[in-house]
């Protein structure tokens, strides 16, 4: 299976302000829905993405989601490889995400979509 970059995700405290910056800057479409708000980007070439303000730490970030078969093996198969898991395994209703740490102590999501 191949491991596409298949969603990114911008973290923020202010949705409204942060939609208003990428919406502006960029000409994204931005759909509010719920805590998040989706991120259409207006290309097919691109991914597509969301903004949320998850109400405790981290509070800014960036993260890309690449998509796998089974994400705790993939966390598993990071630990291994000297990763660390930051957020297990979590149902959503697209599928289950989860994210780790590189060594280096950067944060990829990972994203088994439904």
């Amino acid at each position: 299976m191949p491991h596409p970059v298949v969603h990114f995700e911008i973290g923020c405290r202010d949705v409204a302000k942060t939609e208003h910056f990428f919406s502006q800057l960029f000409d994204w479409k931005i759909q509010s829905s719920g805590p998040a708000a989706t991120i259409d980007t207006g290309s097919r070439d691109g991914i597509q993405g969301h903004i949320t303000a998850l109400g405790h730490e981290p509070q800014h970030y960036t993260i890309f989601y690449v998509e796998v078969d089974d994400v705790q093996a993939y966390l598993d198969k990071a630990a291994a490889l000297g990763g660390k898991t930051l957020v297990p395994p979590i149902k959503i209703p697209t599928g289950i995400f989860a994210w780790f740490s590189d060594p280096e102590g950067n944060t990829i999501g990972l994203l088994k979509r439904a």
